[in-house]
């Protein structure tokens, strides 16, 4: 065999194809590669990779075409040795059983092969995805998101939304509520056009979560609800998870018991049929519910039982809990914002929704029906503009009331929410006001009551103790805006420079200075500081160009990508100026139109 020559050698890192792999070739791996590894189907796969939490990447190079979905290789190998897939893999073939058995008419043995079905659980996959409890509290948004919509959803056989299911998600959502109730933990409501927006911090984590109106949910068509099943399968198991953690926390007995009587008496009032029991260690006690008791012994702790369904069921639960005196200052705030007030709900109001947060910030419900715990009543919220008989011992508001006065932590005037008004704009809690550049007048008048109602300043700063204050620090507090603020400190400059010249006026006189040679020692030193104040301006001018210099000498040195990302930047800045200055010009011609 003749040997090769020094240029038909191969080279050095020839490596022939097929082989071995490096770089983003064995990194990533499509996700039809990754099906045909696994051995499953797409909509298991799809299953699988929901459950354990993978989701695709995206690859710096992609090496089979933009066209594809990548996933990382070692995910792939992490899901090859997942005993859940093992578990799939023998429902599948447990289900062509099924199938044979219809197939062949044999209804006894596909009846007896139903019941008998394998089925896994997701507890532990839950233990491994949150080793720690705080990992759980903070992917709890979309937990809560999806169950509220699925309690709300009806029950079809098209999308497979079984009535249990259903009914699993009314029953976690409310013990969800009842929590947040007891422990006076939600923060900042707001009512938007897709549902209820909440906000509770539990243990040092922000929790927001959105809730369906109360309305009749239509179900779409263009919607995959199979995949959306799959959230929910997993998510109803964390939510049983962190609502047994966070009962036991506050010494509260979980699960839940039915109590028939009490759901029979909510039946005629609300339509949910979940129940949420609450059972509080207190040995020894006793305790009436209709004709029946239950009693308590040393060894039996007393068990209380309240459908979510019954109005007052969260106030109920709230009356009871225990006082902690370990509680922050916000928490002691919420807890005593409604205090001492009694509400009473008309029908048109949203019930779930004031139900829920009346309690959690110290208020006492009733509602129109049987049973109702109020006989005299101090506050009312009808929708309703006329009324067949009013007391005139009670307020009738409108319910956008609750949630203005829970958003600003004060009791607002009732006078501009009575019933028939047009009540003032609903503000987010969510938006940051100072950050969007634009404050709303009804933001401010709140800004003014809060500082009111705290005693410490007056409305208006600059006048009486309010120019003992620093500017600064009421503008860091959020009491008074930027203009305020800088026309309180051009205010307290022009005072302490009338202090400052009585007070040489007062040293001439002692001293014995005639007021001509006051007046021209006083006209050098205007001349002087004019000069001074000239000098100041061309030095700031100076500063001005200088610092547009050093802008335009960087944006030369910086590189494309960032050259363009800096562009993007100020282009999103001056959209937002011109969306103020738009606002502005509204506003303004709004007032004009409004005037006589």
């Amino acid at each position: 065999m003749p040997r090769l020559s020094g240029q038909q050698k191969r080279k050095k890192h020839y490596r022939p194809s097929g082989k071995k792999r490096e770089g983003n070739a064995a990194k990533f791996i499509t996700r039809t590669r990754a099906v045909h590894y696994l051995q499953l189907s797409l909509p298991m796969f799809r299953k699988l990779c929901i459950l354990k939490g993978i989701f695709p990447r995206v690859p710096k190079k992609k090496v089979e075409g933009n066209h594809k979905t990548y996933y990382h290789m070692k995910d792939i190998m992490f899901l090859a040795h997942e005993p859940l897939l093992d578990k799939f893999r023998d429902i599948k073939a447990y289900d062509r059983k099924i199938k044979k058995a219809v197939a062949k008419k044999n209804k006894d043995l596909a009846i007896r092969l139903k019941s008998r079905r394998p089925n896994y659980q997701l507890d532990p996959l839950i233990r491994q995805r949150y080793p720690r409890f705080i990992d759980a509290l903070r992917d709890l948004d979309d937990c809560l998101t999806m169950v509220n919509l699925f309690a709300a959803l009806p029950a079809t056989e098209s999308t497979r939304i079984d009535v249990e299911r259903i009914h699993n998600c009314r029953r976690l959502s409310h013990e969800w509520l009842a929590y947040v109730a007891r422990t006076h933990s939600l923060r900042k409501t707001f009512i938007s056009v897709k549902g209820i927006y909440y906000q509770a911090e539990i243990e040092g984590q922000k929790i927001t979560w959105l809730t369906p109106h109360a309305l009749q949910q239509v179900v779409p068509d263009d919607v995959d609800f199979n995949v959306l099943l799959t959230f929910l399968e997993f998510y109803e198991t964390l939510l049983a998870f962190v609502n047994f953690r966070l009962y036991h926390s506050i010494n509260v007995e979980y699960p839940p018991i039915l109590d028939p009587f009490l759901e029979a008496e909510a039946a005629g009032i609300f339509f949910f049929q979940s129940v949420c029991i609450v059972s509080i260690f207190s040995a020894g006690s006793r305790r009436t519910f209709g004709n029946s008791q239950i009693g308590g012994s040393e060894e039996q702790n007393e068990v209380r039982l309240l459908p979510a369904s019954e109005p007052g069921a969260l106030m109920h639960l709230v009356e009871n809990a225990s006082v902690d005196d370990k509680d922050d200052k916000e928490t002691k705030e919420c807890k005593s914002l409604f205090k001492n007030l009694k509400f009473f709900l008309g029908r048109e109001v949203p019930k779930d929704s004031l139900l829920f947060i009346i309690p959690a910030f110290g208020g006492t419900v009733s509602w129109e029906g049987d049973g109702s715990p109020l006989e005299r009543l101090m506050k009312a919220l009808p929708i309703r503009p006329s009324q067949g008989h009013v007391y005139l011992s009670r307020e009738y508001v409108q319910p956008q009331w609750i949630y203005d006065c829970v958003n600003a932590r004060i009791i607002l005037p009732t006078e501009a929410y009575m019933v028939g008004r047009v009540p003032p704009p609903h503000l987010s809690p969510f938006v940051d006001n100072e950050a969007e550049g634009y404050v709303p007048e009804y933001a401010e008048t709140i800004k003014r009551l809060q500082s009111a109602s705290r005693r410490r300043v007056l409305p208006v700063p600059g006048t009486d103790d309010g120019d003992l204050d620093d500017p600064q620090h009421l503008l860091a507090e959020g009491v008074i805006d930027r203009t305020q603020a800088q026309e309180a400190s051009e205010k307290k400059q022009e005072l302490i420079k009338l202090e400052k010249q009585y007070h040489d006026e007062l040293n001439m006189e002692l001293q014995g200075i005639s007021y001509s040679e006051s007046l021209l020692s006083k006209k050098k030193a205007e001349s002087s500081s004019i000069g001074a104040e000239e000098k100041l301006e061309d030095g700031l001018d100076a500063e001005e160009m200088a610092a547009t210099d050093a802008t335009s000498m960087s944006k030369v040195v910086m590189s494309r990508k960032k050259r363009k990302l800096y562009e993007a930047m100020q282009i999103s800045k001056e959209r937002k100026r011109s969306g103020v200055k738009l606002l502005k010009e509204r506003k303004k011609k709004a007032e004009q139109s409004s005037a006589p």
